[in-house]
């Protein structure tokens, strides 16, 4: 036997015994938990890819912003512009170095209860809680609190959370975990975030 037809065949049997392993996957018949997480960038960026690939199905999808605040970003207008999105952006960018953090805990708390009223309704395939990891690392939202949540949303509703820090038992919960790594940043070499990049 050649190289050639040795690998032609290796490649044969392995793609039947991929085909075979499709086959016995099972469909969870409900919708998935996926965490982004880590301190690399593109968490919330690779959910709102995620949005997009929903929306190609034309599914309906809600977003919860729970840190960005009033910050004007590229996203938000490709979504305004696009009109089929539910988008909530709560607070007033409420971060770990604020000046009053009971007014914070309630902006993330009336946060979560949008979420939660949208992962309960039935109406979403898709929720993105994008930075409720950072919520729950100040505890303005109890890991408790948001797996009960996640556990009484409508059984057709998938959602993603973002942010770094997240929580192990969470991360225990999700159906899939990502942990994006930072391997070199501009940020460090004195370049300032960057319009249609980084925001």
């Amino acid at each position: 036997m050649t190289d050639t037809t040795d690998h032609k065949t290796k490649m044969q049997e392995r793609q039947t015994e991929q085909r075979k392993r499709v086959s016995e996957l099972k469909d969870p018949e409900k919708g998935l938990v996926l965490v982004h997480t880590g301190a690399g960038k593109g968490k919330s960026s690779s959910a709102f890819g995620v949005i997009v690939r929903a929306l190609g199905w034309k599914q309906k999808v809600g977003v919860v912003q729970f840190i960005k605040g009033k910050w004007k970003t590229g996203e938000r207008q490709f979504f305004d512009r696009l009109g089929e999105v539910t988008w909530h952006t709560m607070g007033e960018g409420f971060t770990w170095d604020t000046q009053d953090k009971d007014r914070d805990i309630a902006a993330a708390q009336a946060a979560f209860a949008k979420g939660r009223e949208m992962m309960e309704s039935g109406e979403y395939d898709l929720i993105v809680m994008d930075e409720i990891n950072i919520a729950m690392r100040y505890d303005y939202l109890s890991v408790a609190d948001v797996l009960a949540g996640l556990e009484a949303r409508d059984k057709r509703t998938g959602v993603i959370l973002t942010g770094r820090d997240a929580k192990p038992e969470l991360c225990d919960y999700a159906d899939l975990v990502t942990e994006m790594t930072e391997v070199k940043h501009p940020f460090k070499a004195g370049i300032k975030a960057q319009r249609g990049v980084d925001y």
